[in-house]
């Protein structure tokens, strides 16, 4: 386990309104016929959807791959526990926080997986510069 320095609320204050920014932005992920087709935009939400074996984990994993290299991360929430497998094991890529919860956990507890990984994002873009 990692060793706690600091505790951050997952439910904090929104920034004042001056302090975000109003351009709008592409992320560039280095996947062509994304930023080609559908672009993502920086900052923003992106849902995937897809039947089975049509390449949805594949897809993630390079936009991990693509995007935590040149950008320094993401946030990422659904799934299945299952496909836990299949995203780098903790510590293998040092630049990827993992946070997984549970499908059998009530929808509020899910609610908090996505929003604790947006706080452990935010740590790393304000407290660590990354």
């Amino acid at each position: 386990p990692a060793s706690r320095r600091r505790f951050a609320a997952i439910h904090a204050e929104a920034p004042e309104f001056v302090e975000m920014s109003v351009e709008q932005e592409i992320l560039v992920t280095g996947i062509k016929v994304v930023d080609l087709l559908a672009p993502y935009a920086k900052g923003g939400k992106i849902g995937l959807f897809g039947g089975a074996g049509v390449g949805k984990t594949v897809l993630i994993m390079e936009l991990i791959n693509n995007v935590a290299k040149a950008h320094g991360g993401q946030t990422r929430a659904g799934g299945r526990w299952r496909r836990g497998g299949t995203v780098p094991t903790p510590g293998s890529r040092p630049q990827v926080a993992l946070v997984y919860g549970q499908m059998n956990e009530p929808p509020g507890a899910r609610a908090r997986v996505a929003l604790t990984g947006l706080t452990v994002a935010e740590y790393f873009r304000d407290q660590e510069g990354q």
